[in-house]
């Protein structure tokens, strides 16, 4: 005997230490779990009045400073599905809810390719398109082909295609637009065979210690688990969101400039012929900052864009130390450096 699941669910004075990777102590006046997207209007209709609306996966790319007020959703739709096979492609829709490393692995395991790069990002599915997740070379964005949402503005459901997402550099019109949309599905066009990636990050290097000299995507995805499982701590043992600090891209003239005093500066190709980006971890470690704590509050002794929670420390507290990492910065280099994770109850 099966028991139904409830398509949505309501809790009231719900903690979120367990929906967020800094693991900081939060609570919300309400969270709603969807599990049938098809009952979301009929699941938003019991809080309509009591915006704002907070969508949450797994908390991997947030800092809770704050209590949030209103409702926070969460989806547990975790289907994943192949809607077309062609020759050379595939187009699969994961559900919101689906644990993002999951798919990648399962994507790898049906013979596709194109995720490979971004293996073992923590987070969900849902919460992908907004940030445009990215790692080693790659761009989620690349392979999206359609994000179904609920537009809360025009409480409607969309369908938006690559080009409507807006997709840039740790960007995209959900997040410009964050309340906006509730994304309930993502559909990715995935190659059977994707070119590799190989010359980001260290890659090649860690193919050439695991013996591998014709890669195929899973032996670069095992090489990308490698190397962030060398590089950043586990969010199950210390509290982090990953990178939290974004590389900033500058102009061309601004860059020369730097590379003048300071000659090894790691730049990297900018989203257009006239800007680059810089390593912001290059600049904070030349702060001093890399493995630095203050309380509960620090850096990572092992990667110096990665601020975490050592135990008890309060979104407040990580997101003042993180203040005075960035004004640092500023002082030193003359550039800013923002935050990569959405700020809940603060602004930057």
């Amino acid at each position: 005997m099966t028991t139904a699941v409830a398509p949505w669910s309501l809790t009231e004075n719900a903690s979120l230490q367990h929906l967020n990777t800094f693991h900081v102590t939060a609570h919300a006046p309400r969270l709603l779990r969807v599990a049938d997207p098809a009952a979301l209007p009929e699941a938003l209709a019991t809080v309509v009045g009591q915006a704002p609306l907070l969508v949450l996966g797994s908390g991997s790319n947030v800092l809770i400073a704050a209590d949030p007020e209103g409702t926070v959703l969460a989806f547990d739709n975790r289907d994943i599905t192949i809607l077309e096979h062609r020759a050379d492609h595939a187009i699969v829709r994961a559900g919101a809810g689906v644990i993002w490393h999951e798919l990648v692995l399962w994507s790898l395991g049906e013979g596709l390719s194109g995720l490979e790069n971004l293996a073992l990002i923590p987070g969900t599915v849902g919460a992908a398109p907004i940030q445009n997740i990215g790692a080693y070379g790659a761009q989620v964005g690349e392979f999206i082909q359609t994000v179904e949402a609920w537009d809360t503005r025009e409480q409607a459901w969309v369908r938006l295609d690559q080009d409507a997402c807006l997709f840039s550099y740790r960007d995209s019109v959900f997040k410009q637009d964050a309340d906006r949309y509730l994304i309930t599905a993502v559909e990715f066009r995935l190659p059977l065979l994707n070119e590799l990636r190989l010359d980001y990050a260290g890659i090649g290097e860690q193919l050439d210690a695991m013996g591998i000299a014709l890669p195929v995507a899973a032996d670069v995805a095992n090489a990308v688990i490698a190397i962030r499982r060398r590089k950043l701590p586990d969010p199950d043992v210390l509290g982090n969101a990953g990178s939290f600090f974004k590389n900033p891209i500058l102009p061309l003239e601004q860059v020369d400039v730097l590379l003048q005093h300071y000659p090894q500066l790691p730049v990297f190709p900018g989203n257009d012929p006239g800007n680059r980006k810089v390593s912001a971890a290059w600049m904070i470690e030349a702060c001093g900052w890399k493995g630095q704590r203050d309380g509960d509050a620090g850096i990572s002794p092992n990667h110096a864009l990665v601020l975490v929670n050592h135990g008890t420390a309060t979104g407040a507290q990580l997101l003042a130390f993180a203040r005075r990492v960035s004004a640092s910065v500023l002082e030193t280099f003359g550039v800013p450096i923002e935050p990569e994770p959405r700020l809940i109850g603060a602004r930057w």
